[in-house]
């Protein structure tokens, strides 16, 4: 049987280019709920994500997933293809790029500043450091991080 990480790796392959545009694949997710297995395909363009469109990728999808040789599913799954929604996942570069200036949650390999968990502004990013403005306390810090030190990072809603 093929870990998580492989079937999210061989979906993103086989998906990669293949949805129209302004469609955007934000990432893949392989879990289990209850007692079902569901492949999860977030995707997202511009304007955001109506029914309609989850529907009409749906039917792109679904056979895209029948044509991975060999099967990477384990055995019966349900596909859902959904919006990333307001807490958007940022893994790759060109997502942390897009984000400069939104408000992020980053959670770290290792610690840096003594912390493994910010929540800031994203001020920049070159590619391999991640700059964040962030509030400790009552004071306004900022903080460089290595792109290879984070583990996980996403939008956050700022209340």
């Amino acid at each position: 049987m093929l870990s998580d990480d492989t079937i999210i790796e061989k979906v993103s392959a086989q998906l990669d280019g293949k949805l129209p545009a302004p469609f955007e694949l934000v990432d893949v997710e392989w879990s289990k709920l209850g007692g079902d297995q569901v492949l999860s395909v977030l995707i997202d363009k511009p304007d955001g994500i109506t029914l309609q469109d989850t529907a009409d990728l749906t039917e792109i999808i679904s056979p895209e997933l029948d044509k991975i040789v060999p099967d990477p599913f384990p055995s019966e799954y349900l596909l859902e293809v959904a919006s990333p929604g307001a807490e958007r996942p940022l893994k790759k570069a060109a997502d942390f790029e897009a984000h400069i200036g939104d408000y992020i949650f980053v959670k770290l390999y290792q610690k840096v500043a003594g912390e493994k968990e910010f929540v800031g502004d994203l001020t920049a990013f070159d590619g391999e450091i991640v700059s964040l403005s962030y509030l400790d306390k009552t004071r306004q810090k900022t903080v460089d991080i290595a792109f290879s030190n984070i583990a996980k990072a996403r939008t956050q809603v700022k209340l």
